[in-house]
């Protein structure tokens, strides 16, 4: 996430419940409601196994996975041949910041409404200062993991899937305001929601969701009410992440966030455990933001929500 300026439980399961979500855009009212479709579970090894790949990455290349170094380059590489293998057709697209060549990285999965778009992303690039495991691996390992899920699910969605990684965020999300600013005005009208998962395996976690698209939101708090767990609105991330782009396009935003440098209360360290007084990632932006900063139960817990909004929001 960019610097600011002065337990396991099943998706399936809870999917079963038939919780309704719109069958139309997800900004638009819907002519009729329809039962979200049966998202899997994701497994939170999977999703640990890239954050070892780009913890590995990082060390083998300076310590870091940032624009513009060579680390931020293998990280997108490590996920371009992942989905290329698992039959996405992937795009990466250039632009220049800062005097240095970045990169963002779309997949879309074939088949859906090209005219009906969800989108869920995440920004792959790290500080200079550390390896960027929470901030940004996690999301980017679980946006991945949820990809390669739809492959493996031979998902056919109603609505067209695409999944993306953006670069240059920490500079102030260039990365995704190019990819947006690169769209015609009929193709960012296509695009129905963008997902945005930035922060999400906090070793003190907090559980905060994005309010923005009414019903993008509706459908991250119903997945964590059915698990239990109580939610808050985000606030501490609130324009400093990817959606930024989005949303200033007038594109439907969400997504989820477990929390940065701000500190945990006593009420929130009631309500989601961990403790109170201490940042929900003390190693926020710093060299100890490592394979060892992140706390497993938020991390799976976060990707199953993730698959869960993705399944239901497409189909």
């Amino acid at each position: 996430m960019k610097l600011s300026i002065p337990g396991r439980a099943s998706a399936t399961a809870v999917a079963s419940a038939a919780v309704l979500l719109t069958g139309g855009s997800i900004a638009g009212a819907a002519p009729a409601p329809v039962a979200a479709a049966a998202a899997p579970d994701i497994p939170v090894a999977n999703v640990k196994a890239h954050l070892t790949q780009l913890q590995s990455i990082a060390t083998a290349n300076g310590g870091n996975r940032a624009h513009g170094r060579a680390g931020y380059k293998a990280s997108l590489d490590y996920v371009k041949a992942k989905l290329d293998a698992a039959g996405f057709t992937t795009t990466v697209q250039q632009f220049t910041s800062s005097g240095s060549t970045g990169y963002n990285l779309i997949a879309d999965w074939p088949g859906g409404d090209t005219g009906k778009v969800v989108m869920a992303g995440s920004h792959l690039d790290s500080v200079t200062a550390g390896p960027g495991i929470n901030d940004n691996g996690s999301g980017s390992a679980a946006v991945l993991e949820t990809a390669l899920a739809v492959a493996r699910a031979g998902y056919q969605p109603t609505k067209h899937l695409r999944f993306a990684w953006w670069g240059a965020e920490e500079l102030g999300m260039v990365g995704s305001r190019y990819y947006v600013n690169s769209l015609t005005t009929a193709n960012r009208s296509k695009i129905s929601g963008y997902l945005n998962f930035d922060m999400i395996g906090s070793p003190n976690p907090g559980y905060f969701v994005y309010d923005d698209d009414a019903t993008i939101e509706k459908t991250f708090k119903t997945y964590f009410t059915g698990i239990g767990v109580s939610t808050e609105i985000e606030t501490e991330g609130d324009g400093r992440s990817d959606h930024a782009p989005f949303k200033n396009a007038g594109i439907p935003v969400g997504g989820l966030f477990s929390g940065a440098d701000y500190i945990k209360t006593s009420a929130q360290a009631a309500k989601w455990g961990g403790t109170a007084g201490k940042a929900f990632d003390a190693c926020y932006h710093s060299s100890c933001d490592t394979s060892s900063n992140i706390n497993d139960t938020a991390l799976n817990r976060h990707a199953d929500a993730l698959a869960y909004a993705v399944w239901g929001l497409s189909a």
